[in-house]
């Protein structure tokens, strides 16, 4: 070997030698550690002076006594108060579901059902499938508390499953290989979650179904077909006898889980009479069920209680319309619903009926927070309040093991206040959404939530 080719050879080492160290200093983990503040784990007692250590985006240790490790960075926790981070349970920020488009110029009245049939039936859809690159829309919620969200497809009857994401990730690092990995995985941290269930009064296209009526029956056949196929399958497997499988239908096998209960199914209802409807829908098919936006859910306490229903409460709460002239009336139940909206949370927390907060359309994520202390002033105690927002969803949403609480071993995602979270003077001065912290938009005067300056 010529000393040329032997110098080029030992340069070439090195190189690839240098690349690698640089790629495992981008891969070493990130290690904070919390020092000194109030510990607020919902999992158990409160911790007023303690430390939060994080390491390779996980809790590596909390408590009082906790050693700072050498290699963390230090955040001074004195006067402070950590919290696991805020969970939504209900929003479509950071996915984009396809709609489907209508026929042109169908033939038959065929088409035009089929296509509403895929319309509406659409249980195979998966929001984790749909996450659109690097939302900005969730990143903003971060900086209000909120590090994790319940992504829920939008549209049909049977929409499709939610997914439980993360607020944000981290940016882009070195990698070594030349294939990029699926950056929009990262988000997730649990899929499935929940199959969705609606049923709008006027669906779309003038094919069956058209009405309410047609639209429960149309959700009820499908669940019964979907039953069916799964009979005809255990059938044929048991007696060995040779037949004909059922017709491949993605959108039918996609319920085969939650007849099973092996996933939850959360009925959209309002008022009490949707939220019964729903109960009973569910009781004939014996789902594991979850009620979402529950206006009126303090009305129907016993059978929510009789049938172990969750709910997920929307605090997007209704508003008299800006385009009604101010001297004109309203009906008295909308007005009853408008003021009782917030006393809602209390009522379910007395009764014992697991909740969860939504932010359900809201268009300030501000208001998520703020929405919740309404809640709070309206009689639902702080503790209960933030279990709803951190442990209590995280559960619902069969996430628990990962997130919800400050507990050694789960995700790393944190918020660190000034305050009490549900005063309305609360300062947010650190977000951490799984182990990395978040850079925080600086507070407009007067909006409670946000991050300080």
């Amino acid at each position: 070997m010529t000393t040329t080719s032997s110098s080029t050879r030992r340069f070439v080492l090195s190189a690839f030698a240098a690349v690698l160290i640089q790629g495992l200093a981008a891969e070493a983990p990130h290690v904070f550690a919390i020092r000194g503040a109030q510990i607020v784990p919902v999992a158990g007692p409160v911790v007023e002076s303690g430390t939060v250590v994080i390491r390779g985006g996980v809790i590596d240790a909390v408590g009082v006594g906790v050693a700072v490790p050498p290699d963390a960075t230090v955040i001074d926790g004195q006067g402070l108060t950590v919290y696991p981070g805020l969970i939504d349970m209900g929003t479509q920020a950071g996915i984009d579901v396809p709609a489907i488009a209508a026929p042109r110029d169908p033939r038959t009245r065929i088409e035009v059902e089929r296509w509403k049939r895929q319309v509406l039936l659409r249980p195979d859809i998966e929001a984790a499938r749909f996450i659109k690159a690097d939302p900005a829309d969730l990143k903003k919620l971060a900086s209000f508390g909120i590090t994790a969200v319940l992504a829920v497809p939008g549209g049909g009857a049977i929409a499709g499953v939610s997914a439980m994401l993360h607020a944000a990730i981290p940016d882009e690092e070195p990698q070594i290989g030349n294939i990029a990995d699926a950056r929009a995985g990262r988000y997730v941290v649990k899929t499935p979650a929940l199959l969705h269930v609606r049923f709008p009064d006027s669906p779309p296209g003038e094919a069956y179904p058209d009405s309410l009526m047609g639209v429960i029956a149309f959700v009820r056949q499908a669940f019964l077909d979907a039953g069916y196929a799964q009979a005809e399958r255990a059938r044929g497997g048991k007696t060995g006898q040779p037949a004909p499988p059922p017709a491949y239908d993605p959108a039918l096998d996609a319920l085969v889980p939650a007849l099973a209960g092996r996933i939850p199914v959360a009925f959209e209802a309002q008022e009490a009479h949707e939220i019964r409807r729903a109960i009973r829908f569910a009781r004939e098919f014996k789902l594991d069920t979850v009620i979402v936006n529950g206006l009126e859910a303090d009305q129907v306490i016993d059978d929510l209680k009789l049938q172990k229903v969750r709910v997920l409460l929307s605090v997007n709460y209704p508003a008299r319309p800006k385009t009604l002239a101010p001297d004109a009336d309203e009906p008295l139940r909308t007005l009853r619903q408008r003021a009782g909206a917030p006393s809602v949370a209390a009522a379910l927390d007395k009764a014992g009926v697991p909740f969860a907060f939504a932010s359900d359309g809201l268009q300030d994520p501000g208001d998520f927070l703020k929405n919740v202390g309404k809640a709070v002033k309206a009689g639902l105690p702080r503790d209960a309040a933030l279990r709803a927002l951190t442990l209590g969803a995280a559960t619902i949403a069969g996430a628990a093991d990962r997130l919800g609480s400050i507990e050694r071993g789960k995700i790393a995602s944190l918020v660190i206040t000034q305050g009490d979270l549900f005063d309305d003077k609360v300062v947010i001065k650190h977000v951490f959404v799984g182990g990395r912290q978040v850079v925080l938009e600086p507070t407009p005067p007067g909006v409670k939530g946000r991050a300080g300056r």
